[in-house]
C-alpha cells in the first residue's frame, strides 16, 4: 500500500472512529431517556452512562489530537474494551444479531485506524539488544 492511500485509510478510520466515540460520548452525558433505556435493557445503572460518556469522549480527542503516542495507545485498548463489552452485553440479553454485530464492526474501524496509523503516531520501538547480551549487563563493544 502505498503512502497516500495508507494515509487516507488512516483518517478515514480514524474520523469515522472519532466520531463515533465523540458523539456516542455526548449522547451518553446528556442522558437522553434513549441511552438511559438502553443501559437499563443492558442491566447497567443509570450512572454507568456518564462513566462511559467522559471515556468516550477522552478516547475520540486522544485519537484526534496529534502526539502522545502513549496515550493513543491506550486510546485504541480502551476503545476494544468498550466495544467488544458492548457486543457481549447485547448477546448476553438476547438481542438481534445487528445489535451485536454493530459494535464488532466499529472493532474493525478501530483496528483499520490502529494498524494505518502513521510513524508519528506510533510509540517508539524498544532498542534491540545486542546478541549474547544479558539483564543487568552491558552489551560488550566489538
Amino acid at each position: 500500500m502505498n503512502d497516500k492511500a495508507r494515509t487516507i485509510g488512516y483518517w478515514i478510520s480514524t474520523g469515522l472512529l472519532g466520531l463515533a466515540f465523540a458523539a456516542g460520548g455526548l449522547a451518553d452525558l446528556a442522558g437522553s431517556p434513549q441511552v438511559l433505556e438502553g443501559m437499563a435493557h443492558l442491566g447497567y445503572p443509570p450512572y454507568f452512562a456518564t462513566i462511559l460518556g467522559v471515556w468516550k469522549v477522552l478516547g475520540a480527542v486522544a485519537l484526534l489530537a496529534p502526539r502522545f503516542p502513549r496515550l493513543k495507545e491506550w486510546a485504541y485498548a480502551g476503545i476494544f474494551f468498550d466495544l467488544t463489552s458492548a457486543a457481549a452485553s447485547h448477546a448476553a440479553v438476547g438481542d438481534a444479531a445487528g445489535q451485536v454485530m454493530t459494535p464488532l464492526v466499529l472493532v474493525a474501524v478501530a483496528a483499520s485506524s490502529w494498524a494505518l496509523r502513521p510513524e508519528s503516531r506510533r510509540l517508539a520501538s524498544a532498542p534491540k539488544r545486542e546478541a549474547g547480551a544479558h539483564i543487568g549487563e552491558p552489551a560488550l563493544a566489538t
